[in-house]
């Protein structure tokens, strides 16, 4: 039988659609020739255009859908298929929870190795819109239209305040109404641009690293009601941003913060190299579970904490504390984690590279009256060494590269009891765990669903060692060498 000719850039082919994968676009295949379509439903049987061509599969624009798939509904958002914001808001919810699940059980498969492991359904989020407690939005120069506001570009301009297009990173699509954040937070985006727009000051160019006005962000709190604006630009001019802070806290009372950073170089970041409170603290507070957080402008904190809780109680759990344990959280970023687990263990040791999130955890765990959590700051490749027992429970949350192998090779060099693996990336999980079940069991993974309308997916996977090595007598009293 004779094969046909791979397509080409630019070609329109005809697919259907028949699995989701990472990264949110849809798969179909071309004679074998596989061809990832965005914003494809599986299946759908459509017409997409071919923009990226590779070796060894192709990337398409979805142009018409021939026939719709079951779980295919309507988009809410007017700008869904054009912002880079959300992927799925075309796929009915229970199936996003379903295609997540596959997302983490196919790399252990083919990236792992890995057959028959348990993995749970998702945990669903409780909310699928308004979730997001912190958005950022761009000032842009070149507006992007949509397919249907043609006829406002002569009348509007290229002013724009927004997400970006997705593969056009100059370009911002100017938006109204955000689905992620809540209506509080949309009303901010309305007031800003409003302002700016009648300010006589232009925004910045991407192109021509010239203007003022940069970026907003927006960050609210959830527990307590309070919203910050975040306004990043190019010079400092606090008269006018005063300005902008007046006009914010007479229009909407919950804004409790306006604060100024200004970024002067041209790297394309929403973080400034100065910071000014133009008003109220600085901070706003919130809340995760049982815990209170002080988030200042560029601090992490979870965007959505009702399913960063979900996820810490999961991370518990897997590990089955007795109160007697001793429990050591790589990458600890901020204290989250140790602080969930200080109540339930004897103590926790967060090590960390960035100095930062290291001060907001000992600020974090001070604010809460945690006494038993300690912190080192450095390469865990080096500090993990610095361990002088080895600890009952190790929680692993590393960034989405995953684990640096020479980490990996410590951490089964320690072989801990437990080990709880919380990832953000099924490919790189994926890749450790396969390395990992040499000396542990992998015993289940429970996916937990923090970003509707996303094709993200949080992982926690429990693991308890094989062969238990002999036993290494714990110190009396310091847990560590050093740290702080």
């Amino acid at each position: 039988m004779m094969t046909m000719a791979k397509p080409k850039k630019g070609d329109i082919v005809e697919l259907t659609l028949d699995k989701m994968a990472n990264g949110g676009s849809a798969v179909g295949r071309l004679d074998g020739f596989v061809i990832f379509v965005r914003g494809g439903v599986p299946g759908d049987v459509v017409k997409a255009r071919i923009y990226k061509k590779r070796r060894t599969h192709a990337e398409a624009r979805l142009e018409t859908v021939l026939h719709p798939s079951a779980h295919r509904i309507p988009p809410p958002c007017a700008y869904a298929g054009y912002c880079g914001g959300c992927q799925w808001q075309q796929v009915a919810y229970d199936r996003q929870l379903a295609y997540k699940q596959a997302l983490v059980k196919d790399p252990l498969i083919h990236i792992g190795g890995l057959k028959d492991v348990i993995v749970h359904p998702v945990i669903p989020s409780g909310e699928i819109f308004g979730y997001r407690n912190k958005m950022e939005f761009s000032f842009s120069d070149r507006r992007w239209y949509l397919p249907h506001e043609m006829d406002k570009r002569e009348k509007e301009g290229n002013f724009a305040l927004g997400l970006h297009v997705p593969g056009a990173f100059q370009k911002v699509i100017d938006l109204e109404t955000c689905l992620l954040q809540k209506v509080t937070g949309n009303d901010i985006l309305r007031a800003v641009k409003a302002h700016v727009k009648t300010s006589g000051i232009p925004v910045y160019g991407l192109k021509s690293h010239e203007g003022f006005w940069r970026y907003l962000t927006i960050r609210s709190s959830g527990a307590f009601d309070q919203w910050m604006v975040n306004v990043v630009t190019s010079t400092a001019r606090p008269e006018v941003i005063r300005s902008l802070a007046d006009l914010m806290h007479h229009k909407i009372p919950s804004v409790t913060t306006v604060v100024n950073n200004i970024n002067r170089r041209k790297a394309s970041i929403a973080v400034g190299d100065q910071e000014q409170i133009i008003s109220g603290d600085g901070y706003i507070l919130d809340r995760i579970g049982p815990f209170t957080f002080r988030v200042s402008a560029n601090s992490f904190f979870q965007t959505h904490p009702a399913a960063a809780q979900r996820l810490y109680e999961q991370v518990v759990a897997y590990a089955r504390p007795t109160g007697r344990d001793t429990v050591v959280d790589l990458y600890s970023g901020t204290g989250t984690i140790p602080l969930f687990f200080a109540p339930r263990v004897q103590s926790v040791v967060g090590m960390e590279l960035s100095p930062s999130a290291v001060s907001d955890a000992v600020r974090n765990c001070a604010e809460n009256h945690i006494d038993n959590c300690e912190f080192i700051c450095g390469d865990i490749r080096e500090t993990l060494g610095a361990l002088s027992h080895r600890p009952d429970i190790l929680i692993i949350d590393p960034p989405r590269a995953g684990m640096h192998k020479d980490v990996l090779a410590r951490v089964l060099d320690l072989s801990p009891e437990r080990i709880v693996y919380v990832s953000c990336n099924p490919a790189t999980l994926a890749r450790d765990l396969g390395q990992m079940v040499q000396a542990y069991h992998l015993l289940e993974i429970q996916p937990v669903d923090m970003f509707p309308n996303t094709y993200h997916v949080e992982s926690v996977a429990r693991l308890s060692r094989r062969n238990p090595p002999p036993a290494v007598p714990k110190p009396a009293d310091p847990l560590l060498t050093d740290g702080f």
